[in-house]
């Protein structure tokens, strides 16, 4: 947990790199409410730091002209949340992020007391992350670009070449960038389609900032609207099934984003669409709940036929067969201890 003093802290890191922030801004940064953020900002001025309040309805804090922090210093928690987050940039399909992050944490280290930078060594070094490995890289300039212009309101001209390889150009007010399933993606407003639309990056060929505005929607988010557009595409199969049982236990094992989930007085009512009646089938076997199908109709005669294959497969012989004379084929393998 933090202690208040770190608090502090990040409020001086916090006006030193915004240059002027309101009270809520830093009470929403910190997780602490207004009076809190505002007690940081009175311990700040006690110890001497310029923090100058401005007065009325749309005041801010700014610290006073000329003041610089030290050289830069992290406490542990910091170093620990940097490293990780450096690390996980490895996972999520950034072109060059590799070198990137090995030159960010080469940097931080040379800034660092030497326990703390054994710390953050040992960290680099023992961590793996079980992230969804990146389907397609999409170029550091083409997010660089869309960001900025999405933070700035900025209207851009996209050249974007589809998944069959037809290339198209539009005019595009970018809303926001998400991350989904391996893949990198940019949603807002398509002039050329009219309507919300999203966008692989990988697949943005060029981006270029145009001089008109746009204002994008309050706390957009662009992984739930990628997430329904995905749940919504036009599949062979509608689906409709009611699962008796939580929304928690179902969120577990549905696919995230697969279908949508509708929580009934019953249970929770799944339903989308499907291209595969057994990958349907073998996903409903996953849940110990009774579930009831309702369409499409060709799915309870699947969800019959995998029942049969499992039973023809329990009930077989128990016996191995016999070795031919081979060595065994072995692997590393490691036990999961629980307590």
């Amino acid at each position: 947990m933090y202690h208040p003093t770190t608090r502090v802290l990040a409020v001086l890191e916090l006006l030193q790199t915004h240059g002027r922030m309101t009270g809520a801004e830093l009470a929403t940064r910190l997780e602490v409410d207004i009076r809190t953020a505002r007690r940081y900002i009175t311990m700040l001025q006690d110890l001497g730091v310029p923090v100058v309040a401005e007065r009325g309805r749309n005041g801010a804090y700014t610290l006073g002209s000329g003041y610089k922090l030290p050289p830069m210093m992290f406490t542990n928690d910091e170093a620990l949340a940097l490293t990780i987050g450096l690390l996980a940039a490895r996972k999520l399909g950034l072109a060059d992020a590799a070198p990137a992050v090995e030159s960010a944490i080469a940097k931080v280290e040379r800034v660092m007391p030497k326990t703390l930078r054994g710390q953050v060594r040992a960290l680099s070094e023992t961590i793996a992350l079980d992230m969804q490995q990146p389907r397609a890289v999409p170029a550091g300039e083409v997010m660089l670009s869309l960001s900025s212009a999405a933070q700035a309101e900025r209207r851009v001209h996209m050249h974007y070449r589809a998944d069959k390889g037809e290339e198209t150009e539009r005019d595009f007010d970018p809303y926001g960038l998400g991350f989904r399933g391996g893949r990198w993606y940019a949603v807002g407003h398509c002039h050329l389609r009219r309507g919300l639309r999203s966008f692989r990056l990988d697949r943005v060929l060029s981006v270029e900032m145009l001089e008109a505005t746009f204002t994008r929607p309050s706390n957009f988010d662009a992984v739930a609207s990628v997430t329904n557009a995905i749940a919504s595409l036009p599949r062979k199969y509608p689906v409709r099934v009611l699962l008796e049982t939580t929304l928690a236990k179902v969120q577990a094992e549905v696919p995230s984003g697969a279908f949508f989930l509708q929580l009934v007085a019953g249970g929770v009512i799944l339903h989308g669409r499907i291209d595969e009646l057994n990958w349907m089938a073998t996903l409903l076997a996953c849940f110990e709940c009774p579930f009831t199908i309702y369409e499409p109709e060709g799915l309870r005669e699947e969800v019959v036929r995998h029942a049969e294959r499992l039973v023809q497969s329990a009930t077989r012989s128990t016996e191995p067969p016999t070795p031919e004379g081979e060595a065994p084929i072995s692997s590393a393998s490691s036990s999961v201890e629980s307590n």
